[in-house]
């Protein structure tokens, strides 16, 4: 079975990294077809909403298997070459335009951390612990990987979680800006279920340009009168007509992503 799957229940997709039995610890191939799946998935237009989760319910990932280290990441240029293949991944969560869902159980540490804080929402159970100790392996984290967390949850706890290399938990992560709601571990799955759901019966176009105007904003150069007028293309949707009509009506609106 393929360590990265990808399961559909209609509008929401959910992405599994899929190697339980090793709490889905990631290696080179898991994130190339991570990858693949990212682009996928932000390519067709009848996805709302992803889902990105680690088999079972014991980790969402441990970060890299580090036994792959002797023959993939010995040196620097196998490094450089292994990076690659980890932002483009980093880079096709970063870019899919659907709303993302980080549905975590359990282990969230190293490269798991990474790829949770690429998620537009990160929901965990009350004993998930978080942490990046590769201080412990002589190792950075690189400017790619490094960015998200940064921006997440700004410089000065990135560099506490880096420099100490504690391993924290949902509380800690939560006080921190880390993860957007902590439940009790039994409710984990249909939290997200949930929060899924509500997020696909909205207007699909509007979720793809609010995710393009948050990630604008964190740009620091000045807005053009093409991207301010680009907020009122909403007007001349069919989703605005439907969601205008219903609203007057009382009734739930069914949007069609045009």
């Amino acid at each position: 079975m393929s360590e990265v799957l990808v399961e559909r229940d209609g509008d929401i997709a959910t992405v599994v990294l899929n190697r339980p039995a090793k709490l889905n610890a990631l290696t080179r191939p898991m994130w190339r077809m991570l990858g693949d799946a990212f682009e996928s998935l932000s390519a067709d237009d009848s996805v709302r909403c992803v889902v990105v989760r680690g088999a079972g319910e014991r980790a969402f990932s441990p970060g890299n298997d580090i036994s792959e280290f002797e023959t993939q990441r010995s040196d620097k240029a196998q490094a450089i070459d292994y990076g690659r293949d980890m932002h483009r991944t980093a880079q096709a969560i970063a870019d899919c335009r659907h709303p993302v869902v980080a549905r975590i159980h359990g282990i969230c540490v190293g490269g798991g951390l990474e790829i949770a804080a690429l998620a537009d929402l990160r929901i965990c159970g009350a004993s998930s612990r978080f942490g990046a100790p590769i201080k412990n392996l002589g190792l950075v984290m690189a400017y790619a990987e490094m960015a998200p967390l940064v921006k997440l949850v700004g410089e000065s706890a990135a560099l506490e979680i880096l420099l100490e290399g504690r391993i924290f938990d949902a509380a800690e992560a939560r006080d921190k800006g880390l993860v957007t709601r902590v439940v009790p571990d039994d409710r984990v799955g249909a939290e997200v279920d949930e929060t899924a759901r509500r997020i696909a019966d909205g207007a699909p176009l509007v979720a793809r340009w609010h995710k393009k105007f948050a990630r604008r904003l964190g740009d620091p150069r000045p807005l053009s009168d093409a991207e301010l007028d680009e907020c009122f293309d909403c007007f001349d949707t069919e989703d605005f007509r439907i969601g205008y009509a219903a609203f007057l009506a009382k009734r739930a609106p069914r949007f069609e992503g045009r």
